[in-house]
């Protein structure tokens, strides 16, 4: 079975395509525009493998995308391409409408006329899975949960444009009949993912003896996702879940972003010591909050559970020190997707510095 990934040599995309090659039996097709969070070093280990494609290229590109879809004939395309950073969104929103709405119209459009191609069985086991945040449904009180039905309240302009893009996957689904499903997931951390994002950064700081920086008071909460506890998910709705259905995936691992930070700096202390700081924690510094910062997040993934199966696998301390060691371990990495293209200055100020690039009339 074929299955094309888009963005698959991002965080999310790159574990995809690794948990699908070791653990089932599938072809990938990998399309990413390698932008400067999608990058070949993240897919070093299989990049050679027999039953890996790799094609550069953006989803927004739709004489590309049919081509692929004509030529190797999937069995489902599962969208990971995106831009994904708040703070970034506030300071470049162009990018975000590009990639995440038109992007996505431009891959709806070239799966639909593939997937009116197919006939009997192949048309039948089409799916179009698009995989989203929990950021759409807003920001909760201190009680309760996110669930499939919540309404969508996005507060910043990477959440507005998931939310856009799930609206444009559910349109097309129950106008169309294309059979689309919507996976929206909780926080996810792990190897391979970008320094930009709390945990990573915090992690780079740290080994830098650099200042923790933690946004407001550090009590927004997030819940926590494991990485490959989302890949299986994902292949989960791929295999069992519904078209015209979403999904709720979470981690059940609410935290606030200073409980995480300093879990991060009392493993350091553990794992790599630094005999000039006694401990961590004396690295954290409160700085001004990002704009519109959501208070809570947290999920009830009862439905994927119910109708798939699946439960994660790693409490938030066994895979946050799995992911720690895996940055300790792959210093090389780090390097190789930082270098001359990030220095983990502070983002989303609300500062405009490409005013209008690219920006559709």
């Amino acid at each position: 079975m074929n299955i094309l990934v888009t963005g698959g040599a991002g965080f999310i995309g790159s574990n995809l395509v690794r948990h699908i090659l070791f653990q089932e039996s599938w072809t990938v097709i990998n399309l990413d525009k390698l932008t400067y969070a999608g990058n070949m070093d993240s897919l070093s280990d299989v990049i050679g493998h027999e039953r890996h494609i790799f094609v550069r290229g953006d989803i927004g590109d739709s004489t590309l995308v049919s081509s692929l879809l004509k030529k190797y004939t999937p069995r489902a395309v599962i969208n990971l391409a995106a831009e994904t950073h708040v703070d970034r969104s506030i300071d470049n929103p162009a990018d975000f409408i590009n990639t995440n709405i038109s992007g996505t119209f431009q891959l709806l459009e070239a799966t639909r006329a593939y997937w009116n191609f197919l006939s009997g069985e192949d048309k039948y086991r089409f799916r179009f899975l698009h995989v989203s945040t929990d950021e759409v449904y807003g920001s909760l009180g201190k009680e309760g949960y996110f669930t499939e039905t919540t309404p969508y309240a996005p507060g910043s302009p990477y959440s507005a444009s998931k939310a856009s893009s799930d609206h444009l996957v559910r349109a097309y689904h129950a106008t169309y009949g294309l059979p689309g499903i919507i996976t929206n997931s909780s926080n996810n951390y792990g190897p391979f993912q970008f320094p930009e994002k709390l945990i990573p950064l915090m992690i780079e700081k740290i080994l830098r003896s650099e200042k923790l920086p933690v946004y407001g008071d550090g009590a927004n909460i997030r819940d926590w996702l494991f990485v490959e506890d989302h890949c299986r998910a994902m292949v989960s709705v791929l295999s069992r879940g519904t078209p015209g259905e979403n999904y709720n995936i979470g981690g059940n691992c609410e935290r606030s972003n200073l409980e995480v930070v300093e879990n991060i700096c009392d493993l350091l202390n553990k794992l790599k010591p630094n005999q000039g700081i006694k401990d961590f924690r004396g690295l954290i510094d409160f700085v001004e909050d990002r704009p519109g910062h959501d208070r809570r997040y947290a999920m009830d993934a009862g439905k994927i559970r119910k109708q798939t199966g699946w439960e994660p696998g790693e409490t938030f301390q066994s895979g946050l020190e799995k992911t720690v060691r895996w940055y300790l371990e792959n210093r090389s990495w780090v390097n190789r997707v930082t270098k001359g293209k990030y220095g983990m200055d502070r983002l989303g100020l609300g500062e405009q510095k490409y005013p209008m690039k690219g920006l559709i009339p």
